[in-house]
Parts: structure tokens; C-alpha cells; sequence
């Protein structure tokens, strides 16, 4: 009933957009959380088709996934815990992000126990206070990267980090990193290490930061057609679209209660329409009473708390009938809702709705291998509250 289409020729038009954005770059498709929650083995063979030369997840196990499907191209991985062991991760040619000492110690652990020299990616904290290691343990990090790379048990294949914020180029803040990732730079030159790859940007700074693009840009959000700055366009498409199904509709008088509560009560004789999706497929709870969807086109607003497993909406006197189609979001040419705008009603991003479609949620990945939007019809959605009785 309720169900995520996911275009995956938006994601292979997004991937060669982004890559043109990074005038020669390679692209590193960031496919963790599933993809962003749009089937990350399905989403990762649509973004090498675009162009996309990585892949980069959080864990081993996301990335165990894509080499379990086939997968082949290279991969990185940058979250784990300092008990877990990372001889899988060396077999399997995945590339780990280090930020400490701690962390080259695992991994030189990992290839003498494999028989295999495991590629690192050497990650510095230029101001996110998230992992990377911080200014004073930078020079640590690359003095204990160098003798194992020395001793045949690691290669150094990058130097990267993450910037906090790149949505506003005037940002003092982003100033600051890019200048602590310079530093980070010339020390690991002058300490010996020369990393092939450097890689920086994230989905905002491929769009209009070229000086952060360097050998590898990271696009994640924009990947799936999520604009990530906001008030600029640059035409990507979005690859989602969840829909779901009308199961049930009455005819009700003014003063009636809906949902639990009630927070919602009704001013005039209405119809309401009942639609099984809750919190638990990735509506969020807080969008009771602020929320719309589209049914035939039309907006009708979701009237009183979103529960586990379904929602009402308020579809006034449009002629809704089980069976009917409901889109709770999508690319917004059809008037449907679009997930920024309910990333706006949840007072959250893109990223939180997109990653929040519950797993009983059945993904349905499609392409039909055109680019061609002469058929697309954009329009403003009617409101339900427009709808006139006939």
C-alpha cells in the first residue's frame, strides 16, 4: 500500500551533473545509510554509471554489502569502533579513514593477520570536532603513518577531512577549515607523506566551492535530488517519490474529532480519507496538522497526530474513493509535496525524511533510460479547501 519509487536515472543525471560541477574531479558517491535510504547496491551501480570512479559509506558493513553485491569499484569506510577487527575490511580491498594512532595500530594489526597491505585515508579535524585528528595529533598520526607505510603494512592513499559548513561561501567559519586543511596539507608533505589522493567537498561545495574540489569531491544529499543550499536551484532531480493508497473514506459533520486527542477537529462537513502510513514508514510525528499530500493532484492537508502506522487527511470535498493514489512526496512537478517541504514541516533536513522511510517501506527501483522531461507537466497543486461541492 504504502511504497518509495526510486528513479534510479535521477541518480545517474545527478552524478553526471555533479561531476561536471567538479570540472574534472572524481566523484566518491556517498551511498551510506542505504543509499540515503533509497537501496544503497541499486543507488551505487546507477552512480558509477553516472560517472561516479568511489563509493563512500560509514561501515563495514554497508560496505561489505556493496562488495557482497558485485560491487568491484573502490570503496571507503570511516566509522568504527576501537574493538572491532578490520581484517575483513583489508580482504575485501576497502579503503578505512584513520584519524589516530589507535586506528593505524588496528589496521596494521589487520594486514599482518591477512597477509595484505591495507589502504588508509588520513583524516584531519579542521573544525568539525567530529573524527579527524586535531592539530596536535596530526603530527602523531602522519609520523606513525610513515613507518608502517615503511614497514609494507599500509599504504596512504589520501588525505582528507569535513567541512561543517559550505552553504555560505562567506562563512568565516569555512574560511578557517580551508585554511587548517592547507596546514594539514604542507605538514603532511613535510613529513613525507604523499598521499595521491586529497578530497573535501561535500554536496554543497561541488555546486560553488571549486577550490575545495581538489582529486575527490564526496556528494551525498544532492546525489538523491535534495537541493542542498538553500534558496539556489541547480536542476538536480529528485529520485524518490513515496506514495501511498486511499484505504478508506467517510463523510463527517462540523465539530468531529480525528486522531488521537483530538488535536484536530472539524469546522465543516468534510471527507476525510484515511492513508496507512505512520511514523513507522517515515512520516513524522510532528507533521500532524501541518503536513499535506497530493491525491489526483490535489493538496490535502493531514488533520490531527500522525500515528504509527496511518494518517488522516483532510480532503474536503475533493471526490477521494479507496484505491485512490496518494503521493506524500516527489519531485513536486504534479503539485505533490516535495521532500524539503516536509523537511520544513518536520523542522529537520532532507537528509532525516529521506533516511527515515521505515524498512516495512518496499523500495521500487526503476529506469527507463531517458532523460526526457517533454512529457513532465508542472503545476500549481489545488488546495483542498479550493474544492467547491459539485
Amino acid at each position: 500500500m504504502t511504497r518509495a519509487l526510486i528513479d534510479l536515472d535521477a541518480i545517474a543525471y545527478n552524478t553526471r551533473l555533479l561531476a561536471g560541477a567538479a570540472t574534472g574531479s572524481g566523484v566518491m558517491a556517498v551511498v551510506k545509510a542505504d543509499g540515503f535510504g533509497h537501496g544503497a547496491v541499486a543507488v551505487a551501480r546507477a552512480a558509477l554509471a553516472g560517472g561516479a570512479s568511489w563509493l563512500g559509506v560509514t561501515s563495514l558493513r554497508e560496505a561489505m554489502e556493496l562488495r557482497s553485491a558485485g560491487i568491484t569499484a573502490p570503496i571507503l569506510m570511516w566509522l568504527y569502533a576501537p574493538f572491532e577487527t578490520l581484517d575483513e575490511a583489508v580482504l575485501a580491498d576497502i579503503d578505512v579513514s584513520v584519524s589516530s594512532t589507535t586506528g593505524l595500530a588496528m589496521l596494521a594489526r589487520a594486514a599482518e593477520r591477512t597477509g595484505r597491505v591495507a589502504a588508509v585515508h588520513l583524516k584531519a579535524d579542521t573544525g568539525l570536532s567530529r573524527g579527524g585528528a586535531t592539530e596536535a595529533e596530526w603530527p602523531d598520526v602522519l609520523a606513525t603513518a610513515v613507518k608502517l607505510r615503511d614497514a609494507g603494512l599500509i599504504e596512504i592513499r589520501a588525505v582528507w577531512s569535513h567541512l561543517a559548513h559550505a552553504e555560505d561561501p562567506a562563512d568565516p567559519g569555512l574560511r578557517r577549515q580551508l585554511e587548517a586543511f592547507d596546514q594539514a596539507r604542507a605538514a603532511a608533505r613535510e613529513a613525507g607523506v604523499a598521499a595521491p589522493l586529497t578530497h573535501l567537498a561535500n554536496s554543497a561545495a561541488v555546486l560553488q566551492l571549486p577550490e575545495t574540489h581538489f582529486d575527490l569531491v564526496r556528494p551525498g544529499i544532492a546525489l538523491y535530488g535534495a537541493e542542498p543550499i538553500p534558496g539556489r536551484v541547480f536542476g538536480l532531480r529528485p529520485a524518490m517519490t513515496l506514495e501511498s493508497t486511499v484505504i478508506l473514506t467517510k463523510r463527517v459533520g462540523p465539530g468531529t474529532g480525528v486522531s488521537y486527542g483530538p488535536e484536530f477537529v472539524t469546522d465543516r462537513e468534510t471527507t476525510l480519507a484515511l492513508v496507512p502510513a505512520g511514523y513507522a514508514d517515515g512520516v513524522p510525528r510532528i507533521t500532524g496538522n501541518r503536513a499535506s499530500v497530493a491525491i489526483g493532484g490535489v493538496r490535502c492537508p493531514i488533520v490531527g497526530r500522525v500515528a504509527m502506522d496511518q494518517v488522516v487527511v483532510d480532503a474536503g470535498d475533493h471526490p477521494v474513493v479507496p484505491g485512490d493514489r496518494v503521493v506524500i512526496f516527489g519531485a513536486g512537478e504534479g503539485g505533490e509535496p516535495t521532500v524539503s517541504e516536509w523537511a520544513g514541516w518536520a523542522g529537520t533536513n532532507a537528509h532525516e525524511i529521506l533516511t527515515g522511510i521505515g524498512t516495512r517501506v518496499p523500495r521500487v527501483h526503476y529506469s527507463v533510460e531517458s532523460n526526457d522531461t517533454s512529457t513532465r507537466n508542472p503545476s500549481r497543486p489545488v488546495e483542498c479547501a479550493e474544492m467547491t461541492p459539485s
